[in-house]
C-alpha cells in the first residue's frame, strides 16, 4: 500500500515539474480547447486554464469570437494575471500583439512607409485605424486634401496613409493621408500638363458650380468652365445647368501657366458658321425678344445668335420705348439691315418691312429725325454686358 502511495505522489510531482510555472508578463504558447463568443479558453501547460477575453483579444468591438479563431488552434498570447481569484490565468492576445505593432509602426514611420487599413470609427475631430493592435489617429485636417466637413463616408473604408507622429511613451500615434493625396495629386498634374493641349476635347467631372461658372475635375487638375463659355446661348444660372459629381467632355480653350480655361463651346455646333448665308441683308427672319433696353429689343434669332431691333426700327408708326409695345417672349419677325460676321452683330427692322410712302406733291421733304437713327453703331456686346449686371 505504501509502495503504491509512494508512487502516486512521485506521478504527482513529476506532473507538477512538467507543469510550466508563469509569471505575470510572461509570453506563453496555448492551445484553444474552447471558444464562445465573448471569452477563449486555452491550455497554457499550467495547473490553471488561461482565459481569453474579447476585450483582450482585440480593440474591435463586439467581434464574435467564434468566428475568428477554432478550437485546436495554437495562440501566443502575454499573462496579464496569474490568478483571477477564480484559478484562472487571465491572458492578453492584442497586448502582445500591440508590443509587436509599436515595433511595426515605427518602422514604418521611421522608414515613411505608406500603410493600408480599415477605418474603425468616425469622430467629429478626425479618424482612427488599427494597425496590428494599434490604434492610429488621422486629425480631420489630414484626412483629405480638401475641407471635409463629414468624414461619415469613411466609415469601414480602407483607406491608405503614413504615419507623421510616432510617440509610443505618451501612446500617441498620428496618420497622415493628406500629404499621400497632394503628391499623387502633383504627379497627376504634372502628368496631365505635359499631355494637354490647348483646342483638346477631353473628359471632366463637375466638381463645383458657382454665380460664375463651373470647376471641372480633368483628373487630378480643375479647370474653370466659365458661364460665357457654357453655351453659345445665354445661360443665367449655371447651378440650373450643371450638377457636382456629373462627367462632361469640354474643350481647353486655353491653358496659361497652372490656370485651364475651358469651355463648351464646340466648333461644329457655332450657329455663326452659316450665319452669313441666313442672316443675309435684306432677309425676313423670325426671332423672339429676349430681353430689352430703352433703345430697343434683343431678338433672338436662334441659340447663340441675337440681333438688335432698335426702337426706332420697331414700327412705322413713333415708338417710345420697346417695353410699349413688346414684351420678353414676343415673336418678331424684321428685315436684315445690318450683318457684321466679324463682331458677331446683327441689325434688324421691322420698318423696312413696310413699301415706304411716297410723299405728297405738295408736301415739302420731311426732315430725318432722330428715329431713324443708325441702328449700327449701337455696341450689342456691350449693352447685353451692361444688361446682364443691373439683372
Amino acid at each position: 500500500m505504501s509502495a503504491t502511495m509512494n508512487e502516486f505522489e512521485q506521478l504527482l510531482m513529476e506532473e507538477e515539474k512538467s507543469l510550466k510555472s508563469i509569471r505575470t508578463g510572461d509570453t506563453v504558447e496555448g492551445v484553444v480547447f474552447d471558444v464562445k463568443p465573448d471569452e477563449i479558453i486555452l491550455n497554457i501547460g499550467s495547473k490553471s486554464d488561461g482565459i481569453l477575453t474579447r476585450n483582450e483579444y482585440t480593440n474591435e468591438p463586439n467581434v464574435d469570437l467564434t468566428t475568428v479563431v477554432k478550437v485546436g488552434e495554437t495562440m501566443t498570447v502575454k499573462v496579464v494575471k496569474v490568478n483571477d481569484g477564480e484559478g484562472q490565468v487571465v491572458l492578453s492576445y492584442k497586448r502582445l500583439a500591440a508590443e509587436r505593432g509599436n515595433k511595426r509602426i515605427e518602422e514604418a514611420f521611421n522608414n515613411k512607409e505608406v500603410l493600408k487599413a480599415k477605418v474603425a470609427q468616425v469622430l467629429d475631430g478626425g479618424l482612427t485605424v488599427i494597425v496590428d493592435e494599434v490604434r492610429i489617429f488621422i486629425p480631420a485636417s489630414l484626412v483629405s486634401d480638401t475641407f471635409e466637413k463629414d468624414l461619415t463616408k469613411y466609415a469601414g473604408e480602407e483607406i491608405e496613409f503614413v504615419v507623421s507622429e510616432y510617440n509610443p511613451k505618451k501612446r500617441r500615434y498620428i496618420g497622415d493621408r493628406k500629404q499621400l493625396l497632394t503628391a499623387k495629386k502633383a504627379e497627376l498634374q504634372k502628368e496631365l500638363f505635359a499631355n494637354l493641349k490647348e483646342g483638346a476635347i477631353v473628359e471632366g467631372t463637375v466638381k463645383n458650380v458657382t454665380d460664375f461658372g463651373a470647376f471641372i475635375d480633368l483628373g487630378g487638375v480643375d479647370g474653370l468652365l466659365h458661364i460665357s463659355e457654357m453655351s453659345w446661348g445665354r445661360v443665367e444660372n449655371p447651378k440650373k445647368v450643371f450638377e457636382a459629381g456629373k462627367a462632361i467632355k469640354v474643350l481647353v480653350k486655353e491653358i496659361a501657366g497652372s490656370k485651364i480655361a475651358l469651355s463648351l463651346k464646340f466648333d461644329d455646333m457655332n450657329p455663326w458658321k452659316a450665319a452669313a448665308e441666313k442672316y443675309a441683308v435684306g432677309n425676313t427672319v423670325t426671332g423672339k425678344v429676349a430681353r430689352m433696353a430703352d433703345f430697343g429689343a434683343f431678338i433672338e434669332l436662334e441659340t447663340g445668335v441675337d440681333a438688335l431691333l432698335h426702337v426706332s426700327q420697331i414700327s412705322k408708326d413713333h415708338v417710345e420705348k420697346p417695353a410699349d409695345v413688346l414684351k420678353i417672349g414676343d415673336e418678331v419677325t424684321a428685315k436684315v439691315v445690318d450683318f457684321n460676321e466679324a463682331d458677331k452683330k446683327i441689325s434688324l427692322s421691322v420698318k423696312a418691312l413696310f413699301a415706304p410712302e411716297a410723299p405728297a406733291a405738295e408736301e415739302a421733304p420731311v426732315e430725318e429725325t432722330d428715329d431713324d437713327a443708325d441702328v449700327v453703331s449701337v455696341d450689342i456686346d456691350a449693352v447685353g454686358a451692361k444688361l446682364a449686371e443691373e439683372e
